[in-house]
């Protein structure tokens, strides 16, 4: 399926939107680790991260010997972020992940918590609604 197609919904977002972030870091985090640029991960992930959970990113980086943002040691062809819940100053997100193409994709599901106050991803876990 191309992606260009001139019938495509038209993407948006709003920097005011703690959704629209996820979404954003996850499209452009994407874009640079299958891209190879290892610089810009690392600055994508200091905007819009907290400094707390990069440290803990990094020790389950560590122990599991994959990326923590993707869970994975692969890049995704493809992902969305839907909505969940949002209760106590978190947001709580939805990305699915899809690893190939065709009808033996396969889909990880990631829950992910945003702060409200500063719409920063603040955790990223296994699983997620539907896993």
């Amino acid at each position: 399926m191309a992606e260009d197609q001139p019938n495509d919904a038209v993407r948006g977002g709003s920097p005011d939107s703690a959704v629209d972030r996820v979404a954003d870091f996850y499209g452009a985090y994407i874009d640079a680790v299958d891209d190879g640029t290892d610089d810009l991960g690392g600055e994508l992930r200091a905007h819009y991260l907290t400094e707390d959970f990069r440290g803990r990113l990094a020790a389950w980086e560590e122990a599991n010997h994959a990326d923590g943002v993707l869970r994975a040691q692969d890049v995704p062809t493809h992902w969305e972020v839907r909505y969940h819940d949002s209760g106590a100053g978190h947001l709580f997100t939805t990305v699915t992940l899809t690893w190939g193409t065709g009808p033996d994709a396969g889909h990880t599901r990631l829950a992910v918590q945003s702060d409200l106050s500063t719409k920063l991803i603040s955790d990223i876990e296994d699983g997620g609604p539907g896993s």
